[in-house]
């Protein structure tokens, strides 16, 4: 049984305090082209992008992601708009060594969870999240959602948090990863399916499902992503897209077709415009756990 979408927008005062994504606004410190004589030696090696990556991490800046672009050779971070100037420069001081590998960009609003207290779609305590894919493990059925809707909140409900029990988290992972297992209670029959799995690749057309929103549409622009979101909390190894998500759209899936590609971990806009969100990779999962999308 899919479970109906609150179809009840947040006012704009509300929009506002969630410091939701418009638009992306340019580079903040555009990368100098190398000189024409530069050799190939010149460029950074994997290992020293690697340790690149690794330093922005130790930074504990909040509100940025980052990942490795092999084609360009660069890290690029990309920085929400709680990043301050002293930020961009602590990030800029982790990178010191390596300075021409690194690329920030800005973009408005604040990288968060899209959890919305209180919601639609599926409920737990007060929290509303969405649906992912279904899963199954020989006789035993799950449904997948973020690991953060789940973190506190192990039951599931239809309609309400008093509604009818959907089921209860068996298996959750946040931070590092965001993705959590809800075992289908044994009175819930309908567990629709129809997908099967698919490896994210950058430049894929794809398209999200969330209980606040709905349907939208964008690509695939970077895979390995790290996420730290306002709160401090860190996520590796997302999906990003420039597809807008608002609170609520967390746990929703993203596909193409019949392809599964991920869950929705977080980000920031302001749907209809675009915007820039993060999923959970689903194959991951389907490995972690030995389950199987259907």
């Amino acid at each position: 049984m899919n479970v109906r979408p609150n179809t009840s927008r947040p006012t704009a005062a509300r929009r506002v305090r969630l410091t939701i994504l418009v638009a992306l606004i340019g580079l903040v410190a555009p990368v100098t082209a190398a000189p024409a004589n530069a050799s190939e030696s010149d460029e950074p090696t994997d290992g020293e992008l690697a340790e690149l990556s690794e330093a922005i991490e130790e930074t504990d800046v909040e509100g940025i992601a980052w990942h490795t672009d092999k084609e360009s050779k660069e890290v690029v971070v990309t920085a929400d708009s709680t990043v301050s100037l002293y930020e961009q420069n602590r990030v800029r001081w982790a990178a010191r060594e390596d300075l021409d590998a690194l690329s920030i960009e800005r973009v408005d609003g604040a990288f968060e969870t899209l959890a919305l207290y209180p919601g639609s779609a599926i409920y737990g305590r007060g929290v509303r999240c969405s649906m992912g894919f279904n899963v199954r493990a020989n006789t035993r059925y799950y449904f997948l959602t973020a690991g953060h809707c789940s973190k506190s909140v192990p039951y599931w409900h239809a309609k309400s948090s008093r509604g009818k029990l959907i089921g209860k988290a068996a298996i959750t992972r946040y931070p590092t990863h965001d993705y959590s297992l809800v075992r289908y209670d044994s009175g819930w029959r309908s567990r629709p399916g129809g997908y099967r799995w698919g490896k994210p690749a950058v430049g894929l057309p794809v398209t999200r499902d969330g209980s606040t929103t709905g349907t939208h549409s964008g690509r695939i622009t970077a895979v390995g992503v790290t996420v730290r979101y306002v709160g401090g909390t860190t996520v590796k190894g997302l999906v990003q897209t420039d597809i807008c998500g608002e609170p609520g759209d967390s746990g929703g899936p993203l596909y193409r077709g019949s392809k599964a590609y991920g869950l929705t971990s977080g980000g920031a806009g302001d749907c209809p415009g675009k915007g820039i969100t993060f999923y959970q990779p689903v194959g991951k999962i389907l490995k972690a756990h030995g389950v199987r999308i259907y």
